[in-house]
């Protein structure tokens, strides 16, 4: 929890199960059509698995840095979850709650290791796009690296203003919303696909406008609230980016299924007549 509420790059970790929850809850019609408790060699194998991994966290636990710690307590409890619900409600309930039930790995925080690339893949994503919006916007620009000098001040695109909060929240939410909205798993991967250059995109709109704002308003503007607490503005402008992305999506999913569908009926629905008798 101290993770969770210190650290802008962890702060969904409890939301995680909640949703989870949700999910299993919306969905129970599916997920608990078919129980069957007997699978105990599947919960062996989770269970044995959560146990390496807490043994794991407590023999190297105190040479580790703290969050490898963590990570490996949250995926023994993970591991312990997973074995309880295969055990108490077996295989086949398990395959139809696959996605909330790895959706609980998201509680895991990222890996110090993957999270550094990420940053720096969206600071340097995010400079190229104020870039762009500079020049859109004829604003002289003197660019070295990730550092801009523009007509009354410098700006510096540090691991702080990459935007990483906003970029999990966005990812998290596309992940939900294939869930729910879309059918196919290749929809799924590419309203996935879709988002990543969004979060560049998003940050770049969120760096050049307060510092646009800073040059024609009011310098204030690169250290108010809108740069402190303007996450979720520019959230939504991703939202809304990929709105027309996931419409498009469903329709093609639609005639996709559709096209097939017919295929099919068309397959098994054909009669073939010989000497006035259908067969």
């Amino acid at each position: 929890m101290y993770l969770a509420k210190s650290s802008d790059t962890d702060s969904h970790v409890l939301l995680i199960p909640f949703v989870t929850v949700s999910l299993l809850w919306a969905f129970r019609k599916v997920i608990f059509q078919q129980t069957c408790p007997n699978s105990r060699v599947f919960a062996a194998a989770f269970l044995l698995l959560g146990v390496l991994v807490y043994l794991s966290r407590w023999h190297f636990g105190p040479i580790l840095p703290t969050r490898y710690s963590l990570e490996l307590m949250v995926v023994s409890f993970c591991s312990f979850f997973f074995a309880g619900f295969v055990l108490m409600y077996g295989m086949e309930s398990f395959r139809a709650g696959l996605f909330p039930l790895l959706f609980l790995l998201l509680s895991v925080p990222l890996p110090e290791f993957l999270l550094n690339r990420l940053i720096w893949w969206l600071q340097l994503g995010s400079a190229e796009v104020s870039s762009w919006i500079f020049y859109l916007t004829r604003t002289p620009v003197l660019r070295e690296g990730l550092l801009f000098t523009v007509p009354g001040v410098t700006i510096e695109i540090a691991k702080e203003c990459s935007g990483i909060r906003s970029t999990i929240g966005l990812l998290i939410t596309c992940m939900l919303a294939g869930y729910l909205l879309l059918r196919t798993v290749s929809a799924r991967v590419a309203l996935l696909v879709a988002a990543l250059p969004v979060l560049a995109v998003k940050n770049g709109i969120r760096i050049a406008t307060l510092t646009l704002l800073s040059i024609h308003v009011d310098p204030g503007f690169l250290v108010g609230r809108l740069h402190r607490d303007g996450g979720f503005v520019f959230f939504a402008i991703g939202l809304l980016i990929l709105l027309p992305v996931l419409s498009w999506l469903r329709r093609a999913e639609d005639q996709y299924l559709g096209a097939r569908k017919s295929g099919a009926n068309a397959m098994f629905g054909t009669t073939h007549v010989c000497n006035g008798k259908s067969r």
